[in-house]
């Protein structure tokens, strides 16, 4: 079993934590800001974007939900006078918009996560391409879960399809795992047009990670990278010890 890393080995990466935090609190300050100007700039702003899923009854709005009572009851009256008002194109089209928003925000959400990925893995090895993932895999999940959230052959299809595609990529240190399932819970959060749960979550998880890194021992990577280090630096004292003595 490995030895804890030293106070003087994690100093590097305490200033590094540190920042982060800083540069957390800063950026979710800013994305407040930002909303607030828009909603006083825009009427309205908040009812346009993808948030109150989880509590609006099969996840759509209104209008689609009108439009589909209309269709399925006959009523061609109430269907030729939502044609004439350019209703019925834009119900159809509400789900491409709110979906763009979504994606949209499933990138500002996760921002501040892949920099965390990338803040706790400063003084060890890592996957360089998993913070890239889990910052554009929220979008896509998001869109699938648009596709099948309203029929379950649909959902079906979709687990027999992940069923066949095997990923096989093992992951440098166990805590990577929880980056992935976050950004799977806001993929999910978006396609069901529930963005600030997909906010609240991220904002946990990120203070809740830089924190327990902070006052932690730090991750498998760490130990790794240090054991490395520690290999390294003791064939080079063998080397040296060996070079001097061939001097003599």
């Amino acid at each position: 079993m490995t030895d804890p890393i030293s106070a003087d080995d994690r100093i590097p990466a305490r200033r590094v934590l540190v920042r982060q935090l800083l540069r957390l609190v800063l950026y979710y300050i800013g994305v407040a800001a930002a909303l607030a100007v828009l909603n006083a700039i825009i009427p309205n702003f908040f009812e346009h974007l993808p948030v109150g899923g989880v509590s609006a009854i099969g996840g759509s709005d209104p209008a689609t939900l009108a439009l589909e009572d209309a269709l399925l009851s006959g009523d061609e009256d109430v269907v030729d006078e939502w044609v004439a008002n350019g209703v019925v194109v834009e119900s159809r089209f509400a789900d491409a918009k709110a979906l763009a928003l979504a994606m949209l925000g499933t990138i500002v959400v996760m921002l501040p996560v892949s920099w965390v990925y990338k803040g706790i893995h400063v003084d060890g090895v890592y996957d360089h391409s998993l913070d890239e993932t889990a910052l554009i895999l929220p979008a896509v999940v998001a869109g699938i879960v648009l596709i099948v959230q309203h029929s379950l052959a649909l959902a079906f299809s979709l687990a027999g399809i992940v069923a066949g595609v095997r990923f096989r990529r093992a992951l440098s240190d166990t805590f990577d795992t929880l980056f992935i399932f976050v950004a799977i819970g806001v993929g999910i959060a978006a396609g069901v047009k529930a963005l600030e749960i997909a906010l609240v979550m991220t904002m946990f998880f990120t203070f809740a990670t830089l924190l327990v890194c902070l006052f932690g021992d730090g991750l498998e990577s760490h130990h790794a990278a240090n054991e490395k280090r520690a290999k390294l630096a003791k064939k080079a004292e063998k080397r040296a010890s060996e070079g001097a003595a061939d001097a003599n």
